[in-house]
């Protein structure tokens, strides 16, 4: 057989396990693993909430099927959702350590956003305007949304995909 013939038969079974194996995989529902589906925020101000995570974070709005002007829905990722909700009746203290963690292209750009639209920002210690590198050499950054919420900011080039 030449190369060519090979190489196409090859690919072929690899293709026929690999397909193989998904299928059985898929059928047995006791390996069913949980996905992440998406998060949700209570907030005071529906638009003010909304405007950060669209215009700062950047995050895209995507469709609402509720149509009640109580939610704004936004894309976190290919199959993951940011859901704001409007309700709260006020701003609460919550920990650095319940957050949402969003990857950038360029931790250098985020803070030149954040500085032009006069946000505050600080290492994982608490210190203002300085960035932590963490020992595998991420950097990040900590934030607050409009309620309160703590956003972790890092420059994972490693799992980045926008």
């Amino acid at each position: 057989m030449t190369p060519s013939i090979n190489r196409l038969r090859t690919a072929l079974l690899a293709f026929i396990l690999l397909a193989g194996t998904s299928w059985l995989q898929a059928q047995d529902s006791s390996k069913a693993v949980a996905i992440l589906n998406h998060q949700a925020l209570f907030v005071m101000n529906l638009q003010k909430a909304a405007d950060f995570y669209k215009n700062i974070i950047g995050l895209p709005q995507i469709e609402e099927p509720f149509k009640l002007g109580k939610h704004v829905w936004l894309k976190t990722g290919p199959h993951t959702s940011l859901h704001l909700i409007l309700g709260s009746e006020g701003k609460k203290e919550y920990y650095k350590n319940h957050h949402i963690c969003f990857s950038v292209p360029s931790l250098e750009i985020f803070i030149g956003k954040l500085k032009k639209n006069n946000l505050t920002w600080e290492d994982a210690g608490g210190k203002k305007g300085a960035v932590t590198t963490r020992p595998d050499g991420i950097q990040q950054l900590w934030l607050q949304d409009p309620d309160g919420y703590w956003l972790e900011i890092n420059n994972d080039q490693q799992g980045f995909t926008p």
